[in-house]
């Protein structure tokens, strides 16, 4: 039952009972709830603040998990771009060495990709920077895995070309100089014949009676000779692919013609005394990327070691050249 009030008529003083209106008992009710709801905020709020919900700790749980699993795939990434790193070394240095290709730049392996933007949708999170910097390291290892991937495919392709290639480098003397006397002049600076000063001299001169064979050093295809070669009177050019050629000059008579594919060993012509020289001779000069190189270095299926060291003393010696 409802509890009944009562109160003091202080003019009869007697009890009377008290009558509650309907605005006062709305009156209660109303401070009532909004107390409840007051302290329901205060304890929520209190909860929220200091207390974390088992959605917040298992979210906790899940961050700190991912955070770990990422710095052990970093570590990994760390690992992997090491091992890459020693077969980019090999492949500049052994494979690509072998058949005489250019070493891949380093620029060029750890160049980077994409613009400032790429990774924004990474950016503004609890562990993006470790999120961003894995991702970053993980692209650049796809790409030097892509490069690399690709140099092998180069390499494979060199292997399969290998012996055309080694049919094609100039690997014997473009006379047959068998007692070794015919070398007159070697790479380097040398006293010109006309001039008398010191001028780097191209090539090899060999010394041989006019009309003595000259022999292609390698395969090829002849060449037209290019301008400003009036000196080396009848000369002959063969390109031999793999970025070499040889150059064959002051020739009385030449058999061969441009365009024409020649085997290593196959006369092309015949030793003269054309052009800017001081007797019959011809002038040898092999070519790297169009950069003369001594050609004492290609004479390996011609000579023994002990012809070879010979050769070389000979063709060392600081005299005048014939051309």
């Amino acid at each position: 039952m409802p509890k009944t009030k009562f109160k003091i008529d202080p003019h009869s003083l007697e009890f009377v009972k008290v009558k509650i209106t309907w605005r006062e008992r709305f009156k209660k009710i109303s401070i009532s709830f909004i107390s409840m709801l007051v302290f329901s905020g205060m304890v929520l709020s209190i909860s929220y603040n200091f207390f974390p919900s088992p959605k917040e700790l298992a979210l906790k749980r899940e961050n700190k998990q991912l955070s770990l699993q990422y710095e052990l795939l970093t570590d990994k990434v760390n690992k992997l771009s090491t091992v890459l790193g020693d077969l980019e070394d090999r492949d500049d240095n052994i494979y690509r060495t072998i058949f005489e290709a250019e070493p891949i730049s380093k620029e060029k392996r750890l160049a980077g990709i994409g613009g400032s933007d790429r990774y924004a949708n990474l950016e503004g999170y609890q562990n993006s920077k470790i999120v961003v910097e894995t991702t970053k390291k993980i692209d650049l290892l796809s790409r030097r895995l892509y490069i690399q991937s690709k140099s092998y495919d180069e390499v494979y392709n060199l292997a399969k070309n290998k012996e055309k290639m080694m049919a094609a480098i100039p690997a014997i003397q473009p006379i047959s100089n068998k007692n070794l006397t015919s070398i007159a002049s070697g790479f380097g600076l040398r006293i010109h014949p006309v001039y008398k000063t010191w001028r780097m001299h191209a090539g090899i001169d060999f010394t041989a009676p006019v009309g003595t064979p000259i022999y292609a050093t390698g395969d090829g295809i002849v060449e037209n000779p290019k301008s400003g070669m009036s000196g080396y009177g009848n000369v002959i050019v063969i390109n031999h692919g793999f970025g070499y050629e040889t150059l064959y000059a002051h020739c009385s008579k030449i058999i061969v013609r441009p365009g024409q594919k020649v085997k290593r060993g196959e006369i092309i012509a015949y030793v003269g005394n054309s052009g800017m020289s001081t007797g019959p001779h011809v002038h040898y000069e092999v070519r790297k990327g169009r950069t003369p190189i001594n050609p004492i270095n290609f004479f390996y299926q011609d000579l023994s070691p002990e012809e070879y060291e010979k050769v070389i003393e000979i063709s060392s010696r600081a005299n005048q050249s014939m051309s």
